[in-house]
């Protein structure tokens, strides 16, 4: 009972990461192709995703990454000041804002927002059967629901994370100036001189592969509904614990290839 039960789960994983992989070639195939056909992606779409993932999502990525900071700047403050090296505190802040804390934290809250919203819209549609109205009409269903959102978290998520760094970079100067009593311009020279190209290429290079994974993720659970509106909380739900554990499985790994890649 045990190993069919195993047996099952082990093809039902393989079968869905199957499924996903399809998915994502087909956005790429109508992400170079469509601008040549003669119905494109429609813009509006593309432009009201952009929207609802970045601009809409800046109060709460401020708000998280801002106090992140905060927290960060007097956890590593509490055990440097012992060493004597306070100063060092601008230094931990801005490397871990940029390489791990802000890439990680802000598409985690990218994906309880926006990856669910993806989810509950286009499960709603399917189990409505607008998905196969589209169908009916010629319409393609991945180029017509997919690829806008596709496009719009590719480009909106090393956006809000560049966003998410910086807030997070001045709660620590916060902290820095105001309880370690930092100058502002020791405090902001500090950072500069720890921040190199690659720890903020390393950051946006992971928001890249996390907004594939959160869009991929939240079309295939939302296109694969059944089950009428209580399919719909079960796709959404699976959706947004998938993403989570998959974005935080992708850092680890590409943690570890920066790791050991030469600098």
């Amino acid at each position: 009972m045990i190993l069919e039960s195993l047996g099952k789960t082990t093809l039902s994983v393989i079968k869905q990461t199957r499924e996903v992989f399809l998915l994502l070639g087909q956005s790429l195939y109508w992400f170079f192709v469509g601008p040549f056909k003669k119905k494109p992606v429609s813009r509006k779409g593309f432009f009201a995703q952009t929207v609802f993932a970045g601009v809409e999502s800046l109060a709460i990525v401020f708000f998280v990454d801002f106090f992140i900071g905060m927290v960060l700047a007097m956890q590593s403050a509490y055990q440097l000041q012992q060493l004597g090296a306070t100063i060092y505190v601008a230094a931990l802040v801005g490397v871990s804002m940029t390489r791990e804390i802000g890439p990680v934290l802000t598409s985690l809250v990218i994906a309880g927002r926006v990856g669910a919203a993806i989810t509950a819209e286009l499960a709603t549609m399917k189990v409505t059967e607008q998905v196969e109205a589209l169908e009916t009409l010629s319409l393609n269903p991945v180029r017509y629901l997919v690829v806008p959102r596709f496009l719009a978290l590719l480009l909106m998520l090393p956006c809000l994370v560049i966003v998410g760094d910086l807030i997070g970079m001045f709660g620590g100067f916060v902290v820095g100036v105001t309880q370690l009593h930092l100058t502002p311009g020791l405090y902001f020279d500090t950072t500069i001189n720890f921040l190199t190209i690659k720890d903020i290429m390393t950051g946006l290079l992971k928001s890249a592969v996390f907004s594939i994974i959160i869009t991929m993720i939240a079309c295939h659970q939302g296109l694969s509904t059944e089950g009428g509106a209580e399919g719909v909380g079960r796709s959404t739900t699976r959706s947004v614990v998938t993403s989570f554990i998959l974005i935080i499985i992708a850092d680890a790994i590409l943690t570890a290839l920066f790791y050991f890649a030469k600098t």
